[in-house]
């Protein structure tokens, strides 16, 4: 009789044993748990370092986690070979319903910070770089927060004021917040949206948390794509262990740091994280050449029907795109040549590595968030050193064609908006593409021009 494979799980004597909770994690995807769960893991104090994870709208992963105990593995996929390791550092996993539970650790001394990962959209940015405070969901929080503190929220920066709210009630002390998703100024932009929700439902707050919460700005890099059957199967095989939330990863990871730590942190410096007074140029960095040449491959390379970022640069059309983006991008990064060098030929090799089928389709997702913060700081460069960035306008062509239905779906969280640009002749979507993102730059003949000659050339 054959015997059924045991699942992992802490019950079963897997992983280390949960640590106490010190942190609380908003938004339990691939990404949070392939990088600062994993830095928290191999720091050497993780024992006293616990993380209670809260999922977004689907509580599918805190179901999948749960009869795990929070436990993992973490598929490190080499070119050549595949790294099977255990992550324990979830201590808790909840659906984001469970309001109570984040509110009952936020009243606790011990938390010492609150990180986030729920993508550029979880922000709710109107476009003066403010709370959007005509979002139903934020009218509605605001009005229960102001009616209950305890009441029941939806939208990230709800969460976080109901959390604060709670905290000062309990007297519990100071903490830290730190974004951590591919935003630039992540930490400002989220100390913005809270304070402006905080000062909608309780003008007293402001000066609490100008007393007790300093909001961290980081800059994250670690490729993860989302996690398959074929996944779950490998594991099954090296491990002979079943687990229903694998997470598949590649061995580069990066992570800089800057900001106060008010109750203390994890020794992630110790697991390799980098601790920096200005994170400012390292963010630059990547949003330019990491996130910049996945934007462009997402749109571009998705029109020549590639699928995968491996698959898009291996086609010599797609390297010399990403190549010269990289030029156009490299020329206004305060970083040294040689430090841009290395950065660029290590993309390349993460690139080109075969086991990380690192679809295209997702990264295209929401690009009226992305493309204003990977290709327009350089764009407006060029422009204003008296160049017409071939990279740059590439972009936006392949963006405008996505629009109009050519590679990759459109999935976008203003896609109602969107989509509407898209309409009427080739000349007339790259005009309203570009009057959305910046209007002075459809006020410049040379960008249009240069715009409209790239999608020409791209759906022919």
């Amino acid at each position: 009789m054959t015997t059924a494979p045991t699942r992992l799980s802490r019950a079963a004597g897997h992983g280390r044993p949960p640590a106490p909770v010190r942190i609380v994690h908003l938004g339990v995807g691939n990404f949070f748990r392939a990088h600062q769960a994993w830095y928290t893991e191999h720091a050497p104090d993780a024992a006293a370092w616990g993380i209670a994870a809260f999922t977004g709208r689907s509580p599918a992963m805190a179901e999948a986690l749960r009869p795990q105990g929070g436990l993992y593995t973490l598929i490190t996929r080499g070119p050549d070979a595949d790294d099977y390791e255990v992550i324990s550092s979830l201590t808790a996993v909840h659906a984001s319903s469970e309001h109570e539970a984040f509110l009952g650790y936020l009243r606790s001394p011990e938390l010492a910070i609150i990180t986030l990962t729920v993508t550029e959209a979880g922000y709710l940015r109107g476009p003066d770089g403010h709370l959007d405070r005509t979002l139903p969901g934020v009218v509605a929080d605001v009005q229960a927060l102001r009616a209950d503190a305890t009441a029941a929220v939806t939208t990230t920066p709800g969460r976080i004021v109901a959390g604060l709210l709670a905290r000062r009630a309990a007297n519990a002390g100071p903490l830290a917040i730190v974004s951590c998703d591919n935003l630039s100024h992540n930490g400002d932009v989220l100390a913005t949206v809270a304070s402006d929700l905080a000062a909608d439902v309780d003008p007293t707050l402001a000066a609490w948390i100008a007393q007790n919460v300093a909001f961290g700005t980081t800059m994250v890099d670690r490729i993860t794509p989302a996690t398959t059957e074929e996944h779950k199967a490998n594991v099954l095989v090296a491990t002979g262990l079943v687990d229903e939330a694998p997470v598949p990863t590649e061995p580069f990871s990066e992570w800089v740091i800057q900001g106060a730590f008010p109750n203390g942190r994890p020794a992630w410096d110790q697991a390799g994280a980098l601790i920096v007074n200005d994170v400012a140029p390292f963010e630059r960095r990547k949003l330019a050449l990491l996130n910049g040449s996945h934007s462009l491959m997402a749109y571009a390379a998705t029109i020549l029907g590639h699928e995968t970022v491996a698959d898009a640069i291996q086609d010599p059309r797609c390297l010399a795109w990403v190549e010269q983006w990289w030029d156009e991008a490299c020329a206004h990064i305060p970083l040294p040549a040689e430090d841009l060098e290395n950065y660029r030929q290590a993309l390349l090799d993460r690139y080109r590595n075969p086991n990380i089928r690192h679809a295209l389709a997702q990264i295209a997702a929401d690009g009226s968030l992305k493309i204003p913060v990977r290709i327009l700081p350089t764009l407006r460069a060029e422009l204003a050193q008296g160049r017409v960035p071939a990279g740059a306008t590439r972009a936006v062509a392949a963006w405008v064609l996505h629009l109009r239905g050519l590679g990759a779906p459109v999935k976008d969280v203003r896609a109602a908006e969107v989509l509407a640009l898209a309409e009427g002749s080739l000349e007339d979507s790259v005009t309203a593409v570009l009057t959305f993102l910046d209007p002075t730059l459809a006020d410049d003949a040379r960008v249009r021009q240069a715009v409209l000659a790239e999608a020409t050339a791209l759906s022919s």
